[in-house]
């Protein structure tokens, strides 16, 4: 499951991402870098059951409503890899402002709006409005 794990984690985040995570492991947190791997990536993202970007839009999901920020950017970089777009990241969001609260979705769009400014051109629906004057 190491190994599976592994590769489908580099897969969604990046190479480099797991480069670092694995390289900057200490004594503290190698047994929970290898959990993790083992456990999130190696046994339920290879399921067969759900595609990466349905996985990919839960998971985003779950982390806006959960308010865990870092990871929610981290997963939200990684739709470049899984198939989910902007508009599936929007619908999503909306979603989560239902039922999870306002509050946590407006966080989870900020967050979601700088990753992708930064990370992926927008398409011209999603930019700013200028004001005429």
């Amino acid at each position: 499951m190491l190994e599976k794990g592994l590769a489908i984690r580099r897969r969604m985040l990046g190479a480099e991402h797991v480069r670092r995570a694995m390289a900057t492991s200490t004594e503290l947190d190698r047994d929970f870098q290898e959990f993790i791997t083992r456990q999130a990536w190696g046994s339920i993202w290879t399921r067969p059951g759900l595609d990466y970007r349905t996985r990919s839009l839960i998971t985003i999901a779950m982390l806006a409503s959960l308010g865990h920020e870092h990871e929610l950017a981290l997963h939200v970089r990684a739709t470049r890899n899984t198939g989910a777009t902007v508009e599936d990241i929007r619908e999503v969001l909306m979603q989560v402002a239902v039922y999870a609260g306002v509050p946590a979705a407006n966080a989870a769009f900020r967050i979601a709006k700088a990753e992708l400014e930064i990370h992926r051109p927008r398409p011209e629906s999603l930019r700013p409005r200028r004001e005429h004057r």
